[in-house]
C-alpha cells in the first residue's frame, strides 16, 4: 500500500514539473488510481483510529481493575505499581501493533528491533534483573515484612524497608544495611519477629566451687525482676558448657523482638548485681596481674 502511494506522489511531481506535455487521458488515469487509493486506505485510517480510541478506553479500566484484583490478593503496595505499569505498557504496545497491521505497515522488523533491544539490556541488566525477580518473590510471599527483626547472612537488625531491588535494614548500632534482594533469595533468612518473640542467647559463668543450686535460683529471680522478659514462654536455664576453670550457664529467656537490646543490657546488669550480693565467686585465669589504670 505504500509503495503504491509512493508512486503516485512521483507522479504528480511529474505532472506538475511537466503539465503541458501531459495529457488529460493519463491525468484521468491517475485520478482514478489516487481514488482508489484513498477509498482502501480511508477506511483502515478510520478503523485503525477507531481502535487506538476504543483501546485506549479498554486499558485504562483494565488498568483500575488489575488493581483492584492485586490488592484483594494481597499484593503490596510497593508491587503493585510496578506489575500494573508492565500490564499497561504490555497493553499499549499490543494495540499500537494491531493498529499498524491494520493500516498496512510492516510490523516484522519493529518486533525484530524490540526483541533484539530486550536481549541486549537483559544480559546488561543481568544482575539487576536478579534482584528484581527476588523483590518480586519477597513482595508475593513475604518472608518478613517492615519492622520485622530479621537476621540475613550473619546480619541482624530491623526491616526498615522492602524495594524491588534490595532490602534496607537497621541494624542495632543504627546503621543502614542496603541488601540485594537475591542475597536474601539465596540464603537463610530467620524472621525473629513471625511470632511476635524473640529469644535471648546469655550465659552466666561460675566457678566449679560454687553451687549451681543456688546461682540458678538467683537467675530465675533475677529474670522474674526484668518486666520486658516474659513469663511465658519459661526461660530455658542449664550448665551449657563445663570449661577448664569454669561453668558457663545459658540463660535463653524471651522478649518481645523491640526489646532484644534493653532485655539483654537489663539482664546483665541485675545478674552483676545479685551475684555481688549474694557473695558469688568468680574464676580467673591464672597468670593474670592487677594494675592500676593511667590518667
Amino acid at each position: 500500500m505504500l509503495d503504491l502511494t509512493l508512486v503516485i506522489i512521483y507522479h504528480l511531481i511529474l505532472i506538475t514539473m511537466d503539465w503541458d506535455q501531459f495529457s488529460s487521458t493519463k491525468f484521468q488515469q491517475y485520478l482514478d488510481l489516487a481514488i482508489d487509493q484513498a477509498v482502501y486506505v480511508v477506511p483502515r485510517l478510520l478503523l485503525a483510529f477507531f481502535i487506538l480510541w476504543v483501546g485506549f478506553k479498554i486499558i485504562k479500566h483494565l488498568k483500575k481493575v488489575i488493581n483492584t484484583a492485586l490488592k484483594k490478593i494481597g499484593i503490596t503496595e510497593t508491587l503493585r505499581p510496578f506489575i500494573s505499569s508492565i500490564i499497561n505498557v504490555t497493553l499499549k504496545v499490543f494495540l499500537f501493533m494491531v493498529v499498524a497491521n491494520i493500516i498496512g505497515a510492516d510490523i516484522t522488523g519493529f518486533v525484530a528491533i524490540i526483541a533484539t533491544a530486550s536481549f541486549a539490556v537483559g544480559m546488561a541488566l543481568q544482575g539487576s534483573l536478579g534482584n528484581f525477580a527476588s523483590g518480586v518473590l519477597i513482595l508475593s510471599f513475604r518472608p518478613y515484612k517492615a519492622g520485622d527483626w530479621v537476621s540475613v547472612d550473619d546480619k541482624f537488625g530491623k526491616v526498615k524497608e522492602i524495594g524491588i531491588f534490595n532490602t534496607m535494614i537497621i541494624t542495632p548500632g543504627h546503621n543502614l544495611l542496603i541488601v540485594p534482594n537475591s542475597k536474601i533469595t539465596d540464603n537463610v533468612v530467620t524472621n525473629f519477629s513471625h511470632k511476635d518473640m524473640i529469644r535471648l542467647e546469655l550465659k552466666v559463668v561460675i566457678p566449679y566451687e560454687e553451687s549451681y543450686p543456688l546461682v540458678e535460683q538467683l537467675i530465675k529471680t533475677t529474670i522474674k525482676g526484668i518486666p520486658i522478659i516474659l513469663d511465658n514462654p519459661e526461660p530455658e536455664i542449664g550448665i551449657h558448657v563445663f570449661d577448664s576453670h569454669t561453668i558457663e550457664i545459658a540463660v535463653r529467656p524471651y522478649t518481645l523482638p523491640d526489646d532484644f537490646w534493653e532485655g539483654t543490657f537489663a539482664f546483665n546488669n541485675a545478674i552483676k548485681k545479685a551475684l555481688h550480693e549474694n557473695n558469688i565467686q568468680m574464676a580467673y585465669a591464672e597468670g593474670v596481674e592487677m594494675g592500676k589504670i593511667g590518667e
